[in-house]
C-alpha cells in the first residue's frame, strides 16, 4: 500500500486544530470530539498521516454536531509517516493493520466501559483497512464505512458481520473501482448483512480527508462522502 497516491497531497499537521480536546482513550492519545455524555460514538480511524491532520479533526466535529461522541486516536504512537523521515516499507511493517485493528478493540472497550452502547467505525486509506478487519468482530461495533482503502480482499470482505458502506475512487489504482464492484457484489450475497458501495465520479485516492479546499469541485465531492458516512451511521448508529 506504499503507492505514490498514498502519499499524494499530505496534510499540514496541526496538533491544535479543532474544536474538540485531546484524551487518552483506551491507552491511545486521542482526539475527541462530542458529548462525553453521548450513549452513541463514531471511531474514526486515520490514514498514514495521523490524527493531527486538520480535515480529519474538522469532519470529527462536523460528526460530532449530529449528536455523536467522536474519536480520533492516534494508532502511530506520535509517528504518522513523515517521507523525509520514514523508509516507506520499514513504516508499513512497523505500523500493520492486525496492531492497528487490536489498538482499535481496545478502544471500543474503553468506550463500551465509560458507558456508550453502540459505536460506528470510519476509515480512511490505512485506517479503512482497519475497519475492514474491525467488521469482522459483531461484537466489536455495530456498522463500518470504509472510504479509499488500501488493498481489500474478497476473503476479508467475506467475513465482515456488521453492517458495511464502501466509499471509492473513480481514479484510483490502490482501490481501483472494480475492486471496489468486486467487494460489493461479494457483500450483495450477504443478505443477512446490509450493505452499500458507491463509486464517486471524478475523484482520486484520499479525495475525503485530503481535498483542496480551495477548490468548490473537491469540497463538494468531499462532503458528498460525509453526507453518505454520517447517514449510514443514522441508520445503524441509534
Amino acid at each position: 500500500m506504499s503507492g505514490a497516491e498514498c502519499m499524494k497531497n499530505p496534510p499540514t499537521l496541526n496538533s491544535a486544530t479543532g474544536i474538540g480536546n485531546l484524551q487518552e482513550i483506551g491507552g491511545l492519545n486521542s482526539y475527541v470530539s462530542g458529548s462525553i455524555h453521548s450513549k452513541l460514538a463514531i471511531l474514526l480511524i486515520s490514514d498514514v498521516f495521523g490524527y493531527e491532520a486538520p480535515l480529519l479533526r474538522k469532519l470529527a466535529d462536523k460528526v460530532a454536531a449530529s449528536g455523536y461522541l467522536v474519536v480520533v486516536p492516534d494508532f502511530f504512537y506520535g509517528e504518522p509517516l513523515d517521507r523525509e523521515k520514514h523508509d516507506l516499507q520499514t513504516w508499513f511493517k512497523d505500523h500493520g493493520i492486525d496492531k492497528g485493528c487490536e489498538d482499535a478493540k481496545v478502544v471500543v472497550e474503553h468506550l463500551k466501559s465509560k458507558g456508550v452502547s453502540a459505536i460506528g467505525a470510519a476509515g480512511f486509506c490505512w485506517g479503512g483497512m482497519v475497519v475492514s478487519q474491525l467488521a469482522k468482530y459483531e461484537s466489536t461495533i455495530d456498522a463500518a464505512v470504509i472510504l479509499h482503502p488500501g488493498p481489500i480482499t474478497v476473503d476479508d470482505i467475506n467475513e465482515v458481520k456488521v453492517p458495511t458502506a464502501i466509499l471509492a475512487a473513480e481514479h484510483d489504482h490502490i482501490f481501483p473501482p472494480d475492486q471496489a464492484k468486486l467487494l460489493g457484489n461479494a457483500l450483495s450475497t450477504k443478505p443477512e448483512i446490509e450493505s452499500f458501495v458507491k463509486i464517486f465520479p471524478g475523484v482520486e485516492h484520499g479525495w475525503t480527508v485530503r481535498y483542496n479546499v480551495e477548490d468548490e469541485s473537491a469540497v463538494k465531492a468531499a462532503e458528498e462522502a460525509h453526507s453518505d458516512m454520517l447517514n449510514w451511521f443514522t441508520e445503524f448508529i441509534k
